[in-house]
């Protein structure tokens, strides 16, 4: 029977890669064997939902979707339009919502719900939420369920990419209703009792799209509506079966036995009407709600059962897997299937609808570090469409995005897409045009004119990079020129000057690529020597004055100079050189840890969540809550020291993260801190961008088996493995000795055995001479 269970969930996952996610994207892969552990069911999509605009743990929602959806579904416990929109600690609920949000700090767009009730109907959104116990609820990546006690009624929802069905059992009610909500910001809705039907569309946003923007719905029901009703800006109701404003919903009401079921199919599309129909019938049809719960099970047991971890802890396991459903959510599919079978995407940079791909919802500061080396170590065939949707992308709005949700958004710095672009290429990820994305970077690292603007006419300055001329002249962006967070920025194009000129090199364009690895040694220019620090610095060569490194802000972003004085992944060793060298260098990290968590919040006049979240923790200055400092503690291993990494890389893993609603030690950013962990639960990290390495660090499981994209298998075994033998004792791959830190990417896509012997000691001579350390720009000939 359990070979036969197994069978069939291998047989639906085939059946159905296509049904749920656009064709291509997800090519079989025949996975490692498994055990019957439902892998899928180890994850708690709760996780990091216990969070505040003061205190993230995560600041997540429960996210009901197929890995890169083009839309989610998730409870709402807070107000409409607020981007907290499930929090853990609330006791209410009111509805159950499509949502695109990848984060509360962009909010959510083209959002509408549904909510079911029974006696006298209640449509305002706190009016109706009805009392609801965790204890009676059931989140999971493919369905989320949920007593709603003030009427008696369960609610279940099950995904697919562009649609969902739902599920509302009812008791003896003369007057069972359900609710769908276009929420504010432009909404029509229109009920056809005849077909059993409640069409229409709704344009709420934040930012970042035309002004034809809609999504467009379609509801389908399995019973007859007893009264069908619709509500204006109002909350008035009415017997009109269409309505039109800022804010309308529609009520259909039934006549219900106890226990009877009533199902509706919904599916959108940003295209058209027509296309949302499409959309339906082409992803669930004629299934049951039983069938697209299952299929939406197997396609989230075969992405996951990519990675096979075998380990006496549930807990790790719990929080490995929830980590992965992360990382597979974001970037979100923005294209649809149209009647020819064609992949076509409505754009919202032009407003238009275009052939090909087109992906959305990420922020490129957050998710370069170590989400997109994922997808090019174990989903290339995913990362070559991203990389084909980014083209489109510069197609047709001139610009690359650093943060799209869904087109260009004013959010964070930084020249980011360039680092995963050249990653992909240079990790051998191919099928996109990579001559049309390298002219796209060079114009970002060119021009700072004719870049986006919003609605009231504002530069969007996240976009390409702002003080390029100034960068390109000085290099470095000024202190004293009116640009915030400018060292940041200094050291943030230095990197992707670095990416820029790998890309260069490979394409065979020697003279960019002399010219960009010359501006990738730009951090040198805002490294005081006296200090020790990263600092900003003044146009004419001064020091920014006076200069404290607890303070957050200011030149830098989001964190202070300790944090960001090690952002200089592609040359460690020159940042090695200019602390003063290997001890020096270990000194200066080790003190991050020791240092009292103490800060200066003046430039922002309060105290921002990240600060907060690195007080809390006891690790010193490590703010592992947020990106910038998250590859610090893999340095150890180009300063001989690589002992000192497993641990501090054990002591995070296990402090810091948990499959709990507080899970998380800050946002958890479109998958960037679960990758962190699935990374570095394997035992290595992604830490300098196109080189096709890995810094290892300390595997936390006995035994991982990843099933890489050509099939073959990589086994990762860690002999003595346990909370206290956290410090690598040897290791050996395929059978041969291996003495360096690191690890590259044609060794682990080859597959085979890759053993670590573990230990309650350090072993201070593995990995600690220069010939054994990563990758750097100043020691190239060591590689």
């Amino acid at each position: 029977m359990k070979t036969f269970a197994r069978s069939l969930r291998t047989a639906i996952a085939l059946s159905v890669s296509t049904a749920l996610v656009a064709p291509t994207l997800l090519a079989p892969v025949a996975l490692a064997q498994t055990n019957d552990e439902s892998v899928a069911d180890l994850v708690n999509p709760l996780m990091g939902t216990d969070s505040s605009h003061g205190l993230s743990y995560g600041n997540t929602y429960p996210a009901v979707a197929v890995p890169w959806g083009m839309n989610f579904w998730t409870p709402v416990t807070g107000k409409m339009g607020d981007g907290w929109g499930y929090t853990y600690d609330a006791e209410k609920i009111n509805g159950i919502k499509q949502t695109h949000q990848p984060s509360p700090w962009m909010n959510d767009y083209a959002a509408f719900a549904l909510f079911a009730e029974t006696g006298a109907l209640k449509i305002g959104q706190e009016e109706r939420a009805s009392w609801f116990s965790h204890k009676a609820e059931e989140a999971r990546p493919y369905k989320y369920k949920v007593y709603l006690a003030d009427y008696d009624v369960t609610a279940e929802v099950a995904p697919t990419s562009r649609a969902a069905q739902f599920r509302f059992t009812f008791p003896k009610s003369d007057d069972a209703h359900i609710i769908l909500d276009g929420q504010a910001g432009g909404s029509l809705v229109t009920i056809d009792p005849a077909r059993r039907r409640i069409t229409g569309y709704v344009r709420n946003n934040h930012g970042g799209v035309p002004s034809n923007f809609h999504n467009y719905f379609v509801a389908e029901f399995d019973h007859d509506f007893t009264v069908s009703r619709t509500w204006d800006d109002n909350g008035q109701l009415t017997a009109a079966l269409d309505r039109e404003g800022d804010h309308v919903g529609a009520v259909v009401s039934f006549k219900t036995r106890d226990g009877e079921q009533v199902n509706v199919k919904v599916a959108s599309s940003f295209i058209s009407p027509e296309q949302a129909e499409r959309n339906l019938t082409s992803e669930i049809g004629k299934d049951s709600y039983a069938q697209t719960e299952a299929k939406a099970k197997a396609v989230w047991e075969r992405e996951l059962g990519r990675i096979q971890v075998s380990d006496p802890s549930i807990d790790n396991r719990r929080t490995f897997y929830s980590a992965m459903y992360r990382i597979l959510q974001f970037p979100r599919m923005f294209h649809e299937v149209d009647a020819r079978g064609k992949t076509v995407h409505y754009s919202p940079y032009d407003g238009k609808v275009h052939d090909g791909p087109l992906f959305t919802d990420n922020g490129f500061w957050d998710t370069w570090r170590a989400v997109f080396p994922y997808f090019a170590l174990v989903y290339p065939e995913v990362d070559s469409q991203i990389m084909q949707g980014l083209v489109n992308t510069y197609k047709e709005s001139g610009w690359l995005p650093e943060w799209a949700s869904p087109g260009h958004r004013d959010v964070m710095i930084g020249s980011n897409s360039a680092n995963l672009i050249a990653d992909a290429y240079l990790n051998g990820v191919r099928g996109f045009d990579v001559e049309t994305l390298y002219e796209a970077m060079v114009k970002n690292a060119t021009t700072s004119q004719g870049r986006p603007t919003d609605k009231r006419g504002n530069v969007l300055s996240a976009v390409g990079r702002e003080g390029v001329e100034y960068y390109n002249q000085l290099g470095y962006v000024p202190y004293d020129v009116g640009i915030n967070e400018n060292a940041a920025r200094t050291l943030e194009y230095a990197t992707a000057d670095f990416s820029l000129s790998r890309l260069a090199t490979a394409l065979g364009k020697t003279d960019d690529a002399k010219k960009y690895a010359a501006q990738a040694q730009n951090y040198r220019k805002i490294y005081d020597a006296q200090s020790g620090w990263m600092r900003g610095r003044n146009k004419d060569g001064s020091w920014s004055t006076p200069f404290n490194p607890y303070k957050w802000g200011d030149a830098f972003t989001e964190g202070n100079s300790m944090h960001y004085s090690w952002s200089v992944m592609q040359d460690v060793q020159g940042l090695i050189d200019l602390m003063g060298g290997d001890r020096k260098f270990v000194d200066r990290l080790d003190s991050i840890f020791t240092q009292a968590p103490i800060f200066d919040d003046s430039y922002y006049g309060s105290v921002i969540h990240e600060t907060r979240e690195m007080q809390v923790v006891n690790m010193g200055q490590y703010a592992h809550g947020n990106q910038p400092i998250q590859h610090m503690i893999y340095l150890y291993d180009w300063a001989g020291a690589p002992w000192k990494a497993q641990a501090h890389v054990r002591d995070v893993m296990a402090k810091l993260y948990s499959a709990t609603p507080d899970g998380y030690p800050g946002d958890e950013d479109n998958g960037q801190t679960s990758a962190w962990y699935v990374f570095s639960a394997m035992g290595f990290y992604p830490v300098t961008p196109t080189v096709s390495e890995y810094a290892i660090g300390s595997p936390l499981f006995r035994s991982v088996k990843v099933t890489m994209p050509s099939g073959k298998v990589l086994t990762i075994e860690a002999e003595n493995n346990s909370a206290k033998n956290v410090y690598v004792q040897s290791v050996t791959l395929n059978g041969k000795r291996h003495d360096k830190t690191w690890l590259t990417r044609e060794a682990l896509q080859a597959g085979g055995t890759l053993r670590f012997v573990m230990g309650p000691t350090p072993n201070k001579q593995w990995g600690a001479d220069k010939a054994s350390a990563p990758f750097s720009m100043s020691a190239p000939a060591a590689k």
